[in-house]
């Protein structure tokens, strides 16, 4: 198997496995934290859809000078904006993806903030490192999060105690 279709597969797997999770937040626990220092349930899940926007960017260009000066964080208004958001950044990163070739994943993509140069790496390496492995880590918070509120927690790997 090729690295493009590598990543085309495992992005399906782990985009419908972090929509299951998203989808069991309901509205009434969005301003949730279990700790001050924590992010909202809200904050964690925005992020996590943000960071499917982000696997996009990897594969469309070349860098991304951030700025966190200027960066407004998406902040959902309702789990239906939020899961309209999450689906239209997988069914956006899909098509990046399906444009895609190992040739184009080669290519280095690098990652500055406010000019300065934190990282270089390959396409491939920087969208599964940037982009699914930062989802996925924030998911199993995620599950943490449902977890503390009661929520049945569905599985990622295999069945949860819920299941």
């Amino acid at each position: 198997m090729n690295t493009i279709d590598s990543l085309r597969m495992e992005f399906e797997n782990e985009t419908q496995t972090t929509r299951k999770h998203l989808e069991r937040l309901s509205d009434d626990k969005l301003d949730w934290r279990p700790h001050e220092k924590s992010f909202t349930a809200r904050g964690l899940a925005a992020h996590i859809v943000s960071l499917i926007s982000l696997g996009d960017s990897v594969i469309k260009t070349d860098e991304l000078d951030f700025d966190p000066t200027a960066f407004k964080p998406y902040q959902a208004t309702s789990v239906v904006d939020l899961l309209k958001t999450f689906d239209d950044n997988v069914a956006n990163c899909k098509q990046s993806l399906a444009a895609a070739d190992d040739e184009s994943m080669a290519q280095s993509w690098r990652f500055k903030i406010m000019g300065r140069l934190r990282f270089e790496k390959p396409k491939a390496v920087a969208f599964r490192d940037f982009s699914l492995n930062h989802m996925i880590h924030h998911r199993g918070q995620f599950s943490v999060y449902l977890r503390l509120l009661n929520v049945p927690v569905p599985g990622s790997y295999g069945p949860t105690a819920d299941e």
